[in-house]
């Protein structure tokens, strides 16, 4: 007797194993990421999935793996404030489409390897533009601080729409007297609440001051 479900078996692998992890977290959150529900949506016993991953820590290694394989680096040739901020962009793309790993790109004590050709690459890219290993590290760590600083706060801003700006900073200025607090009513009023407003085109601005500071470095040391 032919099993039905032995073909989807057979093409269970690595790969599809972690993707559907991704898709689970992305949806749910990765809090609610069980084996079980995992082996369910794959269609197989939860004991199966040990072909292919050994825990739930090698899960989790492989999921962010995986969200580093989607970040885009610069191709050959590029200078490297434009290598710099093209991938700070996709990182924070990365990162919005997959919440939950913000605050755990850089946990992971056996980084795969897509993660270890992400670093390899940002790091090259530094010292082919004459960057000293000191100042490729103080560069690293001051975009990838800003990046993920960046991602973590908006994620948990009270506000996603403009509408729900204006509703959380009406409510706020509601709740003190007037010219109580009069700087913070001037950055609502006169910018916050303007037509168009969104924090997150904060990034950019932000982005440029550090790469710009990373550039007047560079030309000193």
């Amino acid at each position: 007797m032919i099993d039905p479900g032995a073909g989807r078996r057979d093409r269970l692998n690595r790969d599809r194993v972690l993707r559907a992890a991704v898709a689970l977290a992305d949806a749910d959150g990765i809090e609610s990421l069980t084996m079980r529900k995992l082996g369910e949506k794959l269609g197989i016993e939860a004991m199966s999935l040990y072909n292919h991953v050994a825990n739930k820590g090698d899960l989790l290694d492989g999921m962010i793996d995986a969200v580093f394989g989607e970040i885009e680096l610069a191709a050959e040739g590029v200078d490297w404030k434009t290598a710099m901020r093209e991938r700070a962009i996709s990182v924070r793309a990365a990162l919005s489409r997959h919440p939950w790993a913000i605050g755990r790109m850089e946990s992971r004590s056996t980084p795969g390897p897509a993660t270890l050709r992400h670093h390899d690459a940002v790091i090259g890219t530094l010292r082919g533009a004459g960057f000293s290993i000191a100042l490729a590290a103080h560069a690293v760590a001051a975009l990838d601080s800003y990046i993920y600083g960046f991602a973590l706060q908006q994620k948990n801003l009270p506000f996603g729409t403009a509408k729900d700006t204006a509703k959380v900073a009406q409510a706020i200025m509601a709740g003190f007297a007037s010219g109580e607090y009069p700087h913070l009513t001037e950055m609502a009023v006169e910018h916050v609440l303007q037509p168009g407003y969104d924090f997150g085109d904060e990034f950019a601005y932000g982005l440029d001051l550090v790469l710009d500071g990373l550039d007047r470095a560079s030309r000193t040391t």
